[in-house]
């Protein structure tokens, strides 16, 4: 079985480094890349075709601007969103439309969804 395949980015370094630690101990996950910016969102994605992408949830708690194309050209990935200065996380994945669900803010949450066990209970326009 081929591991499940992470980008982590758009986060501070501190938060970045902790998330890929966290999630790199998992036998069936692999991080296979860190980003700073979310300008090379895009073009890392395109490079390293993640199964997931994890990045910091704005300030409204919706769906960062960026992802959203990323969404649409890459519909079999999921962007799990994470606000550590508000303890919250969000899953995105898209199908003929996105889909959201609010996660656990925890370890448990954030593994759940990149495997894919957390089902997406909201439709976003």
């Amino acid at each position: 079985m081929n591991p499940i395949r992470v980008l982590v980015a758009n986060r501070p370094r501190l938060i970045r480094e902790l998330v890929s630690a966290t999630i790199s101990d998992q036998p069936d996950i692999q991080v296979v890349g860190e980003i700073q910016q979310e300008t090379e969102m895009e073009n890392a994605v395109e490079q390293m075709q993640p199964d997931v992408l994890i990045v910091a949830l704005d300030r409204s708690g919706r769906l960062p601007g960026s992802c959203e194309s990323i969404l649409l050209k890459h519909p079999h990935m999921r962007v799990i969103a994470i606000a550590s200065d508000r303890n919250s996380s969000m899953f995105y994945r898209a199908r003929f439309h996105i889909e959201s669900s609010e996660i656990e803010a925890s370890e448990a949450g954030v593994l759940g969804a990149i495997r894919g066990t957390v089902q997406p209970a909201e439709r976003l326009q």
